[in-house]
């Protein structure tokens, strides 16, 4: 095949433009990739030996009955069959799965993630908090939660005196005195430390005071445990080995070994059933204990094996990825070309003949044009169902009319040149005139617009799998993972990674655009003398 200078040309500064040249052969990598898509992912494998004999399911249905002689004539589960003691009962019997043994249509076993379940063990310290009632003495008549503070077994102190207890500021002592003389006050707070225990830190909480008819029998002082700035919110997380290595302590070392104890056993049990949060008393301070598990349920985020994560029905997010990328290029593709073939078509015919039909198909395409596309998706779809071919044929019917009016217009400049009157004077046909002498002078605008068109192509898709009115589940789409996404927000790598994928297509497919205009557009490369 010849290819003519002015070919020659356009490709050379098509492959100056490095980055539409180098996002132009990662696009064909990625979709020759995707096109072997049940080499990379997939839960058959990808060759069997078994008692001496060689299988390629991959390429070949193979029933039950082969390898497991149970006269099931259906589909078998290799990953079951591969376990079972008949398969594995001689070391030459093997099976070789793909790199990533999933398929976008498996439903995953929970029990396989049993090994990444996982509990976190939250200690929470908590201050302890009291209130006493004092008198003009300044012992105390009521008392609430207040033993801690005095070092009493009993939370009862009343009849204490504060002053036995703690060395009362002046401060204090004078807004006390205020308010037993029935004066207003401000809100004070003070701390003080104990004199039983000198660790012992309290912050003493005066409300604010408004004059009465008559004084107060009794001031109500307010005690708030001050902690250690060491003592802070402890998170331990830990996995199922725990309970297989016989592990005998948590945090040996800042606790007893009673609350350590207490602890490690509190973690095992979690990984079978419910615990309650409750309170423990670790070294005079509270904490509050509270034990989950991420218990396995869908969508489940990236672990082992799954690096992208699980979707809502169980399924590998990565293998529903590369297959949803095989689909939108696969679908882009096709309906481009449709598009273009069908839209070239009748602007060459518009553009070369002209006249009444010309005037007549504007005034039809405008018409069509006005049609909702959506509502013809869903009447059709809600008729037909929804398919593959379905929907590349309703969005094709309408994605035609752009392409046709570019044509049109290299139609109606191109059939006033004089090889077109050179043509006509020789006695060629209308048809040969059009197919070999107007549409190869007339390519620029389909070539141009080809990977736009091919972006917003699937750029639709997307979103109509989104909507609901796309391909029919259980097929791969990106646009159906983000649908998921949209039902469950907090699963972030349902958003995160559909749309990482659909966004770096999306922009290949823009730098290709962008280099092939500039390739095809003498404008940059002509100067003016």
């Amino acid at each position: 095949m010849n290819i003519s200078a002015i070919t020659q040309k356009r490709f050379r500064r098509f492959k100056d433009k490095k980055r539409a040249y180098w996002a132009f052969l990662l696009l064909i990598i990625l979709y020759v990739l995707s096109l072997g898509a049940e080499l990379i992912c997939n839960d058959k494998p990808l060759y069997i030996r078994y008692n001496g004999k060689s299988y390629f399911p991959i390429f070949k249905y193979y029933p039950e009955d082969i390898f497991l002689n149970n006269n099931k004539q259906t589909r078998p589960n290799y990953k079951q069959v591969n376990k079972t003691a008949v398969f594995a009962a001689h070391t030459e019997n093997f099976m070789v799965f793909p790199l990533i043994s999933y398929s976008p249509y498996e439903n995953i076993d929970p029990e396989s993630l049993r090994s990444e379940e996982k509990v976190t063990l939250t200690m929470t310290p908590i201050p302890r908090v009291g209130n006493i009632n004092i008198r003009p003495d300044l012992s105390i008549e009521r008392s609430t939660f207040c033993g801690f503070f005095f070092d009493t077994k009993d939370n009862s102190v009343n009849g204490l005196k504060l002053t036995d207890y703690f060395d009362i500021t002046p401060k204090l002592e004078n807004a006390i005195k205020e308010r037993f003389l029935n004066k207003e006050s401000i809100s004070l707070s003070v701390t003080l430390t104990s004199k039983v225990n000198p660790e012992l830190k309290a912050e003493i909480l005066l409300s604010e005071f408004s004059q009465r008819k008559n004084p107060p029998d009794t001031v109500r002082i307010r005690f708030n445990q001050l902690l250690d700035r060491t003592i802070k919110p402890k998170t331990m997380v830990f996995n199922r080995e725990i309970k297989n290595v016989g592990q005998t302590s948590i945090l040996s070392e800042e606790i007893g070994t009673d609350e350590d104890s207490l602890l490690l056993g509190v973690v095992i049990r979690r990984f079978d059933e419910y615990i309650e949060p409750f309170t423990l008393i670790i070294k005079n301070v509270i904490y509050k204990i509270n034990v989950e598990k991420n218990d396995i349920s869908w969508p489940y985020p990236p672990v082992r094996g799954h690096w992208l994560g699980i979707d809502s029905n169980g399924r590998d997010v990565l293998a529903r990825v590369i297959y949803g990328l095989r689909i939108s290029m696969t679908f882009g593709f096709l309906l481009v070309t449709v598009s273009m073939i069908i839209g070239t078509f009748i602007g060459a015919v518009q553009g070369y003949f002209g006249g009444k039909l010309d005037i007549t198909g504007q005034r039809l395409i405008e018409i069509w044009s006005a049609l909702p596309f959506l509502y013809v998706m869903i009447l059709l779809g809600s008729i037909y169902g929804r398919s593959f071919a379905l929907l590349l044929f309703c969005y094709g019917i309408f994605n035609w009319i752009g392409i046709s009016y570019y044509m049109r217009g290299e139609f109606l400049r191109l059939r006033k040149q004089p090889f077109v009157d050179s043509a006509k004077c020789i006695g060629i046909s209308p048809l040969k005139i059009i197919i070999r002498h107007i549409l190869p002078n007339a390519l620029t605008p389909i070539i141009t617009f080809f990977p736009f068109y091919l972006v917003g192509a699937i750029g639709a898709l997307a979103a109509l799998d989104f909507l609901g009115f796309g391909l029919p589940p259980p097929t791969p789409s990106w646009g159906e993972l983000l649908h998921q996404a949209q039902q469950f927000r907090w699963a972030w790598w349902l958003i995160l990674y559909p749309s990482m994928v659909l966004f770096i297509v999306m922009l290949l497919g823009i730098f290709i655009g962008e280099g092939v205009r500039d390739a095809f557009d003498p404008r940059p490369y002509s100067k003016m003398e």
